[in-house]
């Protein structure tokens, strides 16, 4: 199955930002859905990124430690961020204060009508 494609009307305030490349998907998906691990599948359909293009960049961000490997179920391995490296903290952290930021700026657009 084909990833999910993300539209302009979807796409997140960190994608808009940094611009909407494979790598920036994996990582929108990994700090939004930071509660879980996912295989390498999983992370491709719902990220959006095509299973090959993962393949082509993953061991980067495994030998960087950017992504951990968790456990193993069979033959599936799954990952989720390493919340231990410091560079991954500060993007967290960078991705939170990005999406606040935006988000103000949409309420204080809104007017309440009563």
């Amino acid at each position: 199955m084909m990833g999910k494609q993300i539209t302009m009307q979807h796409r997140s305030v960190f994608l808009g930002v940094f611009g909407d490349s494979p790598v920036n998907r994996i990582m929108d998906f990994l700090i939004v859905n930071d509660g879980l691990d996912y295989s390498m599948t999983e992370i491709a359909r719902n990220s959006g990124v095509g299973y090959t293009t993962i393949k082509s960049f993953w061991k980067v961000l495994v030998r960087e430690k950017i992504v951990r490997l968790t456990r193993e179920i069979g033959k599936a391995k799954l990952y989720k961020l390493n919340k231990q490296n410091t560079a991954v903290k500060h993007l967290i952290k960078l991705y939170w204060s990005i999406t606040k930021k935006e988000l103000g700026k949409m309420v204080s657009k809104k007017v309440i009508v009563i």
